[in-house]
């Protein structure tokens, strides 16, 4: 016959008060739980970023077989999140605390137009022109110091062949 016998081991007995809950270690004694807790969150703030990068830049998959295209590309994907994070912080300053993926979808309503035509000299016009901004708009471009996003903008680009 044989006996088969288990013990606990000291820690998982203490872990198990905890079963169920969200557990955040680190090995840094010197942070306070306030600030383990900022650090948390920043992190999947920045996850969350770039995976909002990622989609709406085109970023993955990464198909690159040369070094440079791959040091591009990554450098791409900072200044993008460079640029995500001033917004953020400058409408945070404003008193303005939503996130980038609300301040994205709030955004994706205003949309701007290009024509492109051909006159009978056979010059090719570029014609942009942004739609009417909502109330949610203005009051980003305003915190943002965005101005004149209804100007118009005419072009000549060219002479067709």
């Amino acid at each position: 016959m044989t006996d088969i016998s288990y013990e606990k081991k000291e820690t998982r007995k203490k872990r198990s008060v905890l079963t169920g809950c969200y557990v955040i270690e680190t090995s840094d004694e010197d942070l306070s739980a306030e600030e383990i807790w900022r650090l948390y969150t920043t992190l999947t703030k920045i996850e969350a970023a770039f995976q909002s990068l990622k989609s709406d830049l085109g970023m993955r998959p990464v198909y690159h077989q040369l070094a440079d295209r791959t040091k591009g590309h990554l450098f791409i994907g900072v200044l993008a999140y460079h640029l995500l994070i001033s917004i953020e912080h400058q409408l945070r300053n404003k008193g303005d605390h939503r996130s980038w993926s609300t301040i994205k979808k709030q955004l994706s309503t205003h949309q701007r137009s290009t024509v492109m035509l051909t006159d009978e000299d056979d010059q090719i016009h570029h014609i942009r022109v942004s739609g009417m901004p909502e109330t949610g708009h203005n009051d980003i471009y305003k915190k943002l110091g965005v101005k004149d996003p209804l100007k118009r903008e005419h072009k000549i680009i060219g002479k067709r062949l």
